[in-house]
């Protein structure tokens, strides 16, 4: 896609989505093809950031998780690699990448692979290491130093060509995302376009993308030259509001002639934005709320997460927001939104135990957030 597209001709093609009222149904079996990307964020359950992912890496947590991903039909999962971590040892980056991809394909998952993560705070040793469940963060990859001095991007393009020339053609991988949400703060922006470039140089097969918090990002991301669209939905004040929002994706896919995935979305709740105060039992999980309506749209998709955790930001966490599909040992948060994630591939049957109780290890944080309740 080469063609230069202006802000008033992309946002006409997308449309306006409304703000209706909170509203449920019942999960239903639905008719039509299977949604074609069926996917979950993808983070083991005691790790809270990216680094931990490969500093910590354990094959046997990541095949068992891969298995319960399968169990609900998921074809992909969403992650980010370490850009601190590959500094530290790229080749053990490597190999524990190597093997991740390995056991997704012998579940018949593919991988979208992110390199850079916006979200989160600094990556000092304390915040990369932290895995107290009170107070451990996401951290933004690379450092805001970096971020802002366009004299060291050259020491990121590196890791970003090692990447490129290792999975750029690899078919295990469903798509390469360059950045998640480098959002609307242009430093950001720049760095994230500059590694796009970077990337696209090396011309890999695989398609390259770029992690939008909104429709309207895309805006940037289209002259770019990225292959698929993407954006980001996690709490909806109601289904009408999802159901228009959508019809505005679908209709953007057709008009730019480009796949657009919805590669974060979580529940219906009353409050208005991703930081709204969390109401009554809107803390935990309920996928359900939106699954038919993702189903219905046919759009590609990931949740989030697969596993039980809490929130992955602050800005929910401490509100005792919880998220995710399976606990450790298998057993599904809610039997519902299991059925409701399985019904985009054709199947709503999954049986299996449902506990909805708190991991023992982040009890804490519902202390935290709710007292004695």
């Amino acid at each position: 896609m080469t063609e230069r597209v202006t802000r008033r001709e992309f946002l006409g093609a997308t449309g306006v989505a409304s703000v209706g009222v909170l509203g449920t149904s019942p999960l239903q079996e639905s008719s039509g093809p299977p949604v074609d990307v069926r996917g979950a964020i993808y983070l083991p359950t005691r790790v809270f950031n990216w680094y931990q992912l490969w500093h910590d890496y354990d094959e046997s947590v990541i095949e068992r998780d891969l298995g319960y991903a399968a169990r609900v039909n998921l074809n992909a999962i969403r992650l980010c690699c370490s850009y601190e971590f590959w500094v530290e040892n790229p080749k053990a980056h490597e190999r524990r990448l190597d093997h991740l991809l390995s056991a997704a394909d012998e579940q018949d998952i593919e991988v979208l692979v992110c390199l850079f993560e916006s979200v989160g705070l600094n990556p000092n040793e304390e915040n990369l290491t932290n895995r107290d469940p009170l107070t451990a963060t996401p951290v933004q990859s690379p450092s805001r130093k970096i971020l802002l001095d366009s004299s060291r991007w050259g020491e990121t393009r590196e890791f970003v060509r090692w990447f490129a020339e290792r999975y750029g053609d690899d078919d295990r991988l469903l798509a390469i995302e360059v950045m998640n949400e480098p959002g609307w703060l242009p430093f950001k922006e720049e760095f994230a376009k500059s590694m796009f470039f970077t990337l696209r140089t090396a011309r890999p097969s695989v398609p390259l993308t770029v992690g939008s918090t909104s429709l309207a990002n895309n805006v940037e991301y289209t002259d770019w030259g990225s292959d698929v669209l993407q954006f980001h939905y996690n709490f909806a004040s109601s289904r009408e509001t999802y159901r228009r929002l959508l019809r505005d994706a679908n209709h953007l896919a057709d008009s730019m002639d480009c796949p657009i995935w919805l590669t974060e979305w979580q529940r219906c709740r009353s409050g208005q934005g991703f930081e709204a105060e969390v109401v009554g039992d809107e803390w935990q999980p309920n996928y359900a709320s939106l699954a038919p309506e993702i189903r219905k749209a046919g759009v590609g998709n990931f949740f989030w997460s697969l596993m039980v955790k809490p929130a992955y930001v602050h800005a929910q966490r401490d509100q005792g927001v919880l998220g995710g599909l399976f606990h450790e040992d298998g057993a599904v948060w809610s039997l519902e939104d299991a059925r409701g994630i399985q019904s985009m591939s054709g199947e709503v049957s999954f049986s299996g135990e449902e506990r909805r109780e708190w991991p023992e290890w982040a009890l804490e944080v519902r202390e935290e957030a709710f007292g004695g309740e």
